[in-house]
């Protein structure tokens, strides 16, 4: 019976893995089996321009695993048992694995603020940011719209309302200096960008309540909007920390430098659901970026654990931020070895067309799993046949 893998999620992380592990691994060996939620490849970094107005030509996962042997099981994953090698789905059905590759990503994080989850939006998700559109569109040329958070979501959602609808006005809030992590040439580019695009900034505003039309700041000041985003970072589902899996105290699975769970080692992470220690001594971010060194190195480390076969190693770094402006604008902000911003950064047009080329380079991978087939795929090790089923039928 073939060894059975099974990946949860089906993002940047997930879907590139499965398509990568199909790819390398012998079907007669092995089963690959991904587990999503939504029946299509959620782009998530164009998330804002969806709620923006624009649209995109939807990659189904069926057509994505299509002639690769994946199979594709469209369900919401509500429980991971390591002991017992199963997940649980909301239909109350359990799937049974030998190998599992956790990539379940993150949502939004509402830090416990009051009214967020009955009165905000947000980006995080593909049915959140059509809801966003369509309180958009009702409010059509006349409205206001308060973004709140001074992350990159939180920057890329604010100027492509602004620039996508121009009759809105939209204000951001933000708890810090907007952009205060940035190098001098890249805040004073941010700065000008939200200037020229009309967007009211609130620094040092924390918002410690959201109302049905109203937004309330530390010391009682009221930020009047029709429509409040929140964008004030992101959280992993509870699902890891409910498992029995060793977690960091905001829910993110430790694992080792080659993306094993420290606790279960049968479990292997990427995505935003790992915490590791990049090349820089310091934890990777939830990102893009992360998503595709983690997602490699998971995969690389499964096919050796697997086969027997040497790990390669890949690389966990963390180059700098690259933040959109609208369409035809952005900033690409380098960091140095102690994730501090260099005082160089590549701005303007150019800039926006890198990163459009990186996105669309992105889901071009994700949805060529069969891209560089190799004529031989590696066979199960000996010493890794699974033993009878640790589920009792």
């Amino acid at each position: 019976m073939p060894h059975r893998i099974v990946v949860l999620g089906a993002g940047y992380a997930g879907a590139f893995s499965a398509g990568y592990l199909a790819r390398r691994l012998h079907p007669g060996d092995f089963e690959v089996t991904v587990v999503n939620a939504e029946p299509d490849f959620v782009e998530r970094l164009r998330l804002h321009q969806l709620a923006a107005g624009q649209d995109f030509r939807p990659r189904p996962l069926t057509e994505v695993f299509a002639g690769t042997g994946v199979r594709l099981r469209i369900a919401r994953v509500t429980g991971v048992d390591p002991e017992r090698r199963t997940v649980t789905a909301d239909d109350g059905s359990a799937l049974r694995y030998d190998t599992l590759l956790y990539a379940l990503g993150s949502t939004v994080a509402d830090h416990g603020v009051p009214g967020v989850a009955e009165h905000a939006f947000h980006v995080a998700g593909r049915a959140a940011a059509l809801n966003l559109r369509a309180r958009l569109d009702e409010l059509g040329r006349d409205g206001s719209v308060l973004v709140v958070g001074g992350n990159l979501t939180a920057i890329e959602t604010a100027t492509e309302i602004a620039e996508s609808r121009p009759g809105l006005r939209v204000t951001l809030a933000t708890s810090g200096e907007l952009g205060g992590w940035l190098g001098p040439k890249a805040r004073r580019h941010l700065l000008r960008a939200f200037a020229r695009l009309g967007i009211t900034i609130h620094e040092h505003t924390t918002i410690e309540r959201v109302e049905q039309g109203a937004a309330v700041a530390a010391g009682g000041a009221v930020l009047q909007c029709d429509a409040t985003v929140w964008a004030a970072g992101f959280a992993v589902p509870p699902i890891a920390a409910a498992s029995g899996l060793e977690v960091t105290p905001d829910g993110r699975i430790t694992v080792d430098r080659q993306m094993r769970s420290v606790s279960h080692p049968d479990v292997y992470v990427a995505g935003d659901s790992a915490f590791v220690i990049g090349e820089n001594g310091r934890p990777l971010p939830m990102s893009c970026a992360s998503a595709g060194f983690t997602g490699m190195q998971a995969t690389a480390t499964i096919v050796g654990d697997l086969t027997g076969r040497k790990i390669s190693k890949t690389s966990l770094a963390y180059v700098g931020n690259h933040i959109s402006l609208g369409r035809n604008d952005a900033i690409f902000q380098l960091v140095d070895g102690d994730a501090r911003s260099r005082t160089w950064a590549f701005r303007g047009r150019a800039a926006a067309r890198v990163k459009s080329a990186i996105l669309s380079g992105a889901a071009w991978s994700v949805s060529r799993p069969t891209f560089g087939r190799p004529d031989h795929r590696y066979r199960l090790a000996a010493a890794q046949e699974r033993p009878a089923d640790v589920v009792a039928a």
